[in-house]
């Protein structure tokens, strides 16, 4: 089973997306009414982040109920209108399937906390536990309620592992998977879905929290073909991404290849931890260009050689905006912006778009910790006083690796609360909504780029298909690859910096063909001169 390697995927935090009722909540009537809008733009897939009823402890990531609609979205008669709708201009969604971990407000955990053995053997129950740290900070365990034992949340307290070794936990799991399908979706993304294949026998693992304990287990692959077979591998046209925690290429080849009948492909984060100090997300470090152009070339490089496929992004609901990390955007924020995007959209894998992304927006700039309301940077913060930073430390760290800063409802216009909704939002606008929104932005630098990168792939079997290749490897300013199919051949250019260069072109280049710049191109020669944050794509000739 294949699929459509020239599709484009675009991601919705429905929560922030539009409000049409006025709660300062967005959701699915807002996501129709923006269709097509969404429609201009030329994406194929709409992946949706969790709109179940949920507790909203991890902002929906903890799931109360995996086949109904979180009222505050809307009702399953709007979810069914939004697929509908969406296919008569040739749009499908992705739905989250969060399967390592339930919410511990779900039927299956309470009826295992009042003490039926069937439902206890859905969850991960010791008697003693294990050193392993949870990823929101602390154990990762804790008491099951008062029976002596503990139960296992690699997450929040409020998200209780599943034990996918039980027959009937994975029989539940693909049922999910089966009523989404049945309402129409074509489209799954499966969340730390790596994380699933705990060892029957539990261990203290000292090492880096606990993680080589529980990740990338070899039974998950398993697991997947199960779940495969099972469901969406029935369907020709279905689209499948696996969220991959602390992963790695060979695992992520296994995962993705085609012949296995796993997944279509792979998200890794690798990319987005190269402003992490020692591996630690809460620090500020300038990101380390070396190491983020090399994790790009040995992972499009492996991947192509072994046919493997990634999933491309530079951002999501669980990132602070690409722009602020890798860009000066006082300067060049338009320039930074395409260059980031053709960065992906011309390399080798399915390119994600983020809300936002595609008209420029950035980090809120929010002024105190009041205006944060996610779990892990309010954990985070606290974290940093005890750890003695001052006040004003913590909130500088937290301004800049903070998951709200990705979560800031859609900036549609200039107006109050920038067209989102007339009530009260959620989660504060960001400042920039005046200067940046929708509105201004389609007629303007970044919005049309993004069009027609999706155009391209679209209409170029070399940009959807072609292989990677590592070019001007040695460059300290320049991430740079060569895509080739069936003799074709493509040469993207990526200055990530704000100083000019210039580079030798290979003789094949000199007399090619601009496909693509964000200036206005000066020509081509032996030699050429990168403006600052330009991106440059030709192809050869001959």
């Amino acid at each position: 089973m294949t699929f459509d390697k020239r599709k484009v995927v675009y991601q919705i935090y429905p929560k922030s997306y539009k409000d049409t009722t006025g709660n300062g909540v967005g959701d699915l009537r807002g996501i129709i009414e923006k269709l097509p809008y969404l429609a201009d733009l030329g994406i194929d897939m709409i992946w949706l982040n969790p709109f179940y009823p949920s507790p909203q402890r991890d902002n929906g990531y903890d799931i109360s109920d995996y086949t109904a609609i979180n009222p505050d979205f809307g009702t399953m008669d709007d979810f069914e209108e939004m697929v509908a709708t969406a296919k008569t201009y040739n749009i499908d969604f992705m739905l989250d399937m969060v399967f390592n971990h339930c919410s511990t407000e779900h039927e299956w955990f309470q009826k295992a906390l009042a003490g039926d053995p069937y439902y206890q053997d859905f969850f991960i129950l010791r008697d003693t536990p294990t050193d392993w740290q949870s990823k929101f900070g602390g154990s990762a365990w804790s008491p099951f309620g008062n029976t002596g034992q503990y139960y296992l949340h690699l997450f929040d307290k409020t998200q209780a592992d599943l034990n996918w070794r039980n027959p009937n936990v994975r029989e539940e799991l693909f049922k999910v998977v089966n009523f989404w399908r049945g309402k129409g979706v074509k489209g799954f993304r499966f969340d730390v879905i790596n994380l699933i294949g705990k060892d029957e026998i539990l261990i203290d693992c000292p090492v880096d929290d606990g993680k080589p304990a529980y990740t990338d287990k070899p039974i998950v692959h398993d697991y997947l073909k199960m779940l495969n077979q099972a469901s969406f591998g029935q369907d020709d046209d279905s689209m499948t991404v696996g969220e991959m925690s602390s992963t790695t290429i060979e695992n992520c080849l296994l995962y993705s290849a085609e012949d296995r009948h796993e997944l279509s492909m792979t998200f890794n984060f690798h990319h987005l931890k190269v402003d992490y100090k020692d591996g630690q997300k809460w620090s500020l470090i300038p990101f380390d260009f070396e190491t983020l152009k090399d994790l790009f070339h040995t992972w499009g490089e492996k991947m192509s050689k072994a046919n493997g496929w990634s999933a491309l992004f530079w951002n999501n609901h669980d990132q602070p905006r690409a722009l602020n990390r890798f860009i000066d955007i006082k300067n060049f924020r338009n320039e930074g912006a395409t260059m980031l995007a053709a960065s992906i959209h011309l390399s080798r894998g399915t390119p994600y778009i983020y809300m936002g992304e595609e008209i420029g927006m950035l980090d809120p700039d929010f002024d105190s910790m009041d205006d944060y309301v996610d779990v892990e940077s309010i954990n985070a913060y606290q974290m940093m006083l005890e750890q003695g930073k001052t006040a004003e430390e913590a909130l500088d760290i937290i301004k800049a690796k903070s998951r709200d800063n990705s979560r800031t409802p859609m900036q549609w216009d200039d107006s109050a609360n920038a067209g989102f909704t007339t009530g009260t939002p959620w989660l504060k606008i960001g400042k920039s909504y005046q200067d940046i929104n929708v509105e201004k932005e389609i007629s303007g630098k970044i919005y049309p780029f993004y069009k027609e990168l999706i155009r391209l792939r679209k209409e170029m079997p070399l940009i959807a298909e072609g292989s990677y290749r590592p070019a001007y490897r040695d460059s300290r300013q320049i991430y740079a690859f060569e895509r080739e199919l069936n003799g074709e051949r493509l040469l993207v250019l990526n200055n990530f910096y704000g100083e000019v260069l210039t580079v030798d072109l290979a003789s094949a280049y000199q007399n090619g063909q601009v496909l693509l710049s964000n200036y206005e191109s000066d020509g081509l020669g032996k030699t050429i001169t990168l403006k600052p944050y330009q991106t440059l794509a030709i192809l050869a000739k001959g």
